[in-house]
């Protein structure tokens, strides 16, 4: 039996990368939702077998410039209230954090872009996200968020202590990316470029650790999403 995966995208190039394969390997028909594009069908999104809200470069303190962002939010909570299995990348962390009451603002260790470490908890190790092991993940974001009630803290790096949370079986949010395809990294260089330069952010050094640590994440970040799917909601 086929089942569904919802996949709400806000940058063309920030999709499901290597999760896609995972997907498809698994059953799953993949349909994307382009944020500003796409209305916001809650009850899609609510039907789904499960919905992935990806990344982008806009917060959740900027509904009041983007209005689809109060939607988004509006119609992931609705999902969580049925308990569908949710998966949150970066903004789409932020988003289901934003749903489930958090609060969502500027990280006080500031903007963390780049390939790096991240320290799994000992719930994050027995857990699906254990397949990580030691990569190292690509961190791209500026806000961080509180953990909801009820949530298992997975992860977390020095600069943000809210890396990663779990609600039982039905969702997974990740504040940093297991999904881009370091063969495509350059797609992410050029049209983040001038959050990078006017950052001042090593440029080449992400595209070398792209080169050098991606392989070795897509395999086991392939594995973890594998893992986590099979668990039961």
């Amino acid at each position: 039996m086929t089942s569904s995966a919802l996949v709400l995208r806000h940058l063309a190039f920030e999709d499901l990368g290597i999760l896609d394969a995972v997907l498809r390997e698994r059953g799953y028909q993949v349909r994307y939702l382009d944020a500003g594009v796409d209305p916001i069908d809650d009850e899609a999104i609510s039907a789904a077998d499960l919905f992935v809200v990806l990344g982008g470069p806009i917060g959740v303190g900027d509904a009041t410039l983007f209005p689809y962002v109060a939607q988004e939010i509006a119609a992931i909570r609705a999902r969580l209230e049925l308990r569908r299995r949710t998966l949150g990348i970066c903004l789409g962390a932020q988003l289901i954090a934003a749903a489930l009451g958090e609060r969502v603002y500027p990280s006080p260790g500031g903007v963390e872009i780049g390939f790096g470490p991240l320290d799994l908890t000992a719930s994050g190790a027995a857990g699906s996200l254990g397949e990580l092991g030691d990569s190292r993940v690509l961190h791209w974001h500026g806000d961080t968020f509180d953990l909801p009630p009820g949530a298992d803290l997975l992860a977390s790096t020095p600069a943000c202590v809210n890396q990663a949370f779990a609600i039982d079986e039905y969702v997974l949010a990740l504040q940093f990316h297991v999904e881009a395809d370091p063969a495509r990294i350059e797609q992410w260089l050029i049209g983040h470029s001038h959050e990078l330069m006017t950052g001042g952010h090593d440029i080449a050094q992400i595209r070398s650790d792209a080169a050098r640590f991606g392989a070795q994440l897509s395999v086991r970040a392939g594995k973890a999403l594998s893992r986590w799917l099979s668990e039961p909601s």
